[in-house]
């Protein structure tokens, strides 16, 4: 009796010990899946912040000049980085980080805002949002050279693939024809590009929040000194609409945004956090008809289901 009772015992402790070993496995395996889930799901957070900017920056021209509303934009989201990372008691980043910081401002911060605010003063919104919907392999492609990241063919051919989609829609859209809005547009691609691979580079060192933190209260004396100058020259006309457009670009937009952006490009890497933005132009369409009444493209459906599909496609390929 005693025997089998031993035998019992020892048997259950074996079981215990390969019950507990599988479920250390198993949350290993869970916490070495988390970081990636997670990053998808605060970049996929960022796009969508990203995908109401236009349609809120139409709304901020209803009230202010372009000029005006991307230095006024700069200085609030400036004062909330600012003020945050004075709470938190943030130390200085190290003197290496400030040239990547000032990539990440001149791109994201300034250059970007800027050009796609004066695109946006002859273009739709729905327009805009296509064209800028190349951000992801022009992304990829300046992370690449950049990094010396080297995607597999696979992640390559997805991307292409939706940028087709997108350039398709584009031509199909506009007939064609290349607008001084479309040059404001493509320029901003590029700059865009740099800022965002520069700071996915800086996410992996220092916190996410912290890359755009910093990159807004670095370009806070330019913004100001602007905001002087463009106020001086641009007439404001505050209503419900432009005041609401103003407070997203710099608080959803420019802060929160990129906030959640960072984080998850520093986890799941540059390539194939950007490729999640092919989602951003089809979203847009969206805001632009719940908020600003335009008319929807027929080949929109068409566009957003081959855009998923090569999202889909970007995020299983290993990079």
């Amino acid at each position: 009796m005693r025997t089998e009772d031993s035998a019992t015992e020892h048997n259950a402790i074996a079981v215990a010990e390969r019950t507990a070993a599988g479920g250390t496995a198993g949350t290993a395996a869970v916490t070495r899946r988390s970081p990636a889930g997670s990053g998808t799901l605060l970049a996929a957070l960022g796009v969508t912040a990203f995908s109401l900017t236009f349609p809120a920056t139409a709304w901020g021209l209803e009230g202010f000049g372009p000029w005006s509303l991307v230095a006024v934009r700069s200085v609030l989201a400036a004062a909330i980085a600012g003020t945050c990372l004075l709470a938190l008691r943030v130390p200085v980043p190290d003197r290496r980080h400030w040239a990547g910081l000032a990539v990440v401002g001149a791109g994201v911060v300034l250059g970007f805002p800027l050009l796609t605010t004066l695109a946006l003063q002859t273009a739709t919104t729905a327009h805009s949002a296509v064209v800028v919907g190349l951000l992801p392999l022009t992304t990829a492609v300046v992370s690449s050279l950049r990094t010396g990241a080297r995607p597999s063919r696979a992640f390559w051919i997805a991307a292409c693939a939706g940028a087709a989609a997108v350039i398709a829609f584009t031509v199909q859209q506009s007939g064609g024809a290349l607008t001084r809005a479309d040059l404001y547009l493509f320029g901003a691609l590029l700059i865009c590009a740099a800022g965002y691979t520069e700071g996915g580079r800086l996410a992996a060192v220092m916190p996410g929040w912290q890359v755009i933190a910093w990159a807004l209260v670095l370009c806070l004396p330019i913004a100001a000194a602007g905001t002087g100058v463009a106020l001086s020259y641009e007439p404001v006309h505050l209503g419900g609409h432009a005041l609401a457009g103003l407070l997203w670009v710099a608080a959803g937009s420019q802060f929160l945004g990129l906030v959640v952006w960072y984080k998850g490009m520093g986890l799941i890497g540059i390539p194939k956090a950007s490729q999640l933005q092919l989602a951003q132009p089809l979203l847009t369409l969206v805001w632009s008809v719940f908020l600003l009444g335009e008319s929807l493209p027929v080949a929109a459906p068409v566009t957003a289901v081959a855009v998923l599909v090569c999202i889909a496609v970007t995020q299983r390929a290993r990079g």
